[in-house]
């Protein structure tokens, strides 16, 4: 083979590396965390309980300015989670309910907090501590009941971000 010819290989390997590397879907850069149970929105999306968007493959995703009280966490590409009518499906609790969380990056956190009609039901202050991947909070209930969301709010503490989940449940079904 001659200096010439592999010079020609060396670049054709080298563009075609570069273009398969750029045909490849990128990686989620903002992964973060989601309410895994009782499933919230963005976590029916995912398993494929519900037809979405591209929350569907990301439901770490929702992320937005702190303070917001959307499911959608002020993304309108997720702009379904929204959607109250949307067909998702009601997790029947008692008059307290344990939501439990799945992180894929462990923020230091400021507040995880949780609301039923825009009024704070339950916070917990973790003081910037770094959270645990999978971890829960058992959250009193008992002054609501029937078919209720629950927009569970995880204020990142270095940033002024937060973490939107919605949960669809129906308390003192149980």
């Amino acid at each position: 083979m001659t200096v010439r010819s592999k010079i020609r290989s060396t670049a054709a390997v080298a563009a075609g590396t570069a273009l398969i590397f750029g045909l490849m879907p990128a990686g989620t850069a903002s992964a973060h965390g989601y309410v895994s149970d009782p499933p919230s929105r963005q976590a029916q999306c995912a398993a494929g309980v519900v037809e979405c968007g591209p929350i569907q493959w990301e439901p770490q995703s929702v992320e937005g300015p702190k303070g917001l009280m959307e499911c959608a966490g002020g993304n309108e590409a997720f702009s379904e989670l929204n959607d109250d009518d949307y067909g998702w499906d009601v997790t029947p609790v008692g008059t307290s309910a344990t939501f439990e969380w799945t992180l894929t990056a462990a923020h230091s956190t400021a507040e995880w907090e949780y609301f039923i009609d825009g009024e704070l039901v339950d916070s917990f202050d973790e003081g910037g501590a770094q959270p645990p991947f999978n971890f829960s909070h058992d959250v009193d209930l008992s002054g609501y009941s029937g078919e209720q969301t629950v927009l569970a709010r995880w204020n990142v503490a270095d940033t002024p971000m937060a973490f939107y989940a919605c949960i669809d449940v129906n308390i003192g079904a149980l």
